[in-house]
């Protein structure tokens, strides 16, 4: 397909984003905007020295410059803004369903109270519910490099808004935290009403992954690219209908995949699973929903089939209700059947 066409087919495609790290959406303007109202002073002297550090070699490195852009964020304020941008930025691209991460204890490790984080964040998700039509679930993450007990105590500040949380999630350091690690905090989670997800097999061996479905027992895989090292493993996740929230343009920047034609999204939607595509921590990794759609199509050559199974499976990845799920995936067909009529 020639590119510009792919552009604008890409841009039209009604999406779901099912992996977004709202503090990875934290673009440096923006964060010398709040570090200058706050009165912090950044470690970068600039927007474009801030973003020259943009070259990671693993996750660690990238979590280490995403930790320092955190420190600004203080006050309800804050945390809105911060929302706000990634909403209206997504709006441009025809995202209509977001279900977002957070990261509680990035913040109240530095003393921010939970509710300044949660208020900041769900005012406007709800203005973009009503603003601009984007329909949102919110899902809480405990840091893997921090212990189980300290997931316990984040469990139960999240209690007195445990109305607005839709979720909870794992995601920081992969490598030596494996999801065992938390099992009693899911399960308490569970207890609390909270669906589960998991990042497994980003950078974690493929047992991560069987860890997080038996141990853990979510309902969806956060990245999942090292499934296709256990084909019982591929079958398990077709037979259970779990999708994986892939992040292309994370992976290449993260050194998770070599370059974007070794990307796995192809085989796996080939083989039958449930894959979507997001954009994990856009403002560190180079592209939003967009960006990620067209730099896996260019580099794998995908198909217009294949961009319209991908957006439906976000939809039926998603914590929609059916009807709700059934309307999106016509509005997707009947963009598809328009543009190819």
């Amino acid at each position: 397909m020639e590119l510009l066409k792919l552009k604008e087919l890409i841009q039209g495609i009604p999406k779901a984003e099912l992996h977004l790290h709202i503090e990875g959406s934290f673009e440096p303007e923006l964060m010398f905007e709040i570090a200058k109202r706050n009165n912090i002073k950044l470690e970068y002297d600039s927007v474009d020295s801030l973003k020259k550090a943009y070259k990671f070699s693993n996750l660690q490195e990238f979590l280490d410059i995403y930790y320092i852009g955190a420190q600004v964020l203080l006050h309800e304020q804050d945390f809105y803004d911060l929302t706000w941008a990634y909403l209206t930025k997504v709006h441009s691209q025809n995202v209509v369903h977001v279900e977002l991460f957070f990261d509680p204890q990035t913040h109240t490790d530095r003393g921010v109270d939970f509710g300044v984080v949660i208020n900041g964040i769900y005012k406007a998700l709800e203005k973009g519910r009503q603003e601009l039509n984007i329909s949102y679930k919110l899902i809480m993450s405990y840091l893997r490099h921090l212990s189980e007990e300290e997931a316990f105590k984040t469990l139960e500040a999240s209690l007195l808004y445990s109305d607005w949380i839709d979720g909870v999630g794992l995601d920081s350091s992969e490598k030596g935290n494996p999801p065992s690690k938390f099992e009693r905090v899911f399960e308490a989670s569970a207890k609390h009403g909270y669906s589960l997800v998991a990042h497994a097999g980003e950078e974690g061996p493929v047992e991560y992954i069987w860890e997080a479905l038996n141990l853990l027992n979510v309902v969806r895989i956060d990245h999942g690219n090292r499934c296709l090292d256990d084909e019982a493993l591929i079958q398990e996740l077709i037979e259970k209908n779990i999708a994986l929230t892939l992040c292309p343009l994370s992976n290449v920047a993260l050194k998770v995949i070599h370059k974007m034609e070794d990307h796995p999204v192809l085989t796996l939607l080939e083989k039958g699973v449930l894959a979507t595509i997001h954009s994990d921590d856009p403002a560190y990794f180079g592209g939003y929903m967009n960006e990620n759609y067209y730099e896996t199509a260019r580099a794998l050559h995908l198909t217009e089939n294949h961009l319209r199974q991908l957006a439906i499976n976000a939809f039926e990845a998603s914590w929609l209700s059916q009807a709700e799920k059934d309307k999106n995936i016509s509005s997707v067909n009947n963009y598809f059947d328009s543009y190819i009529g």
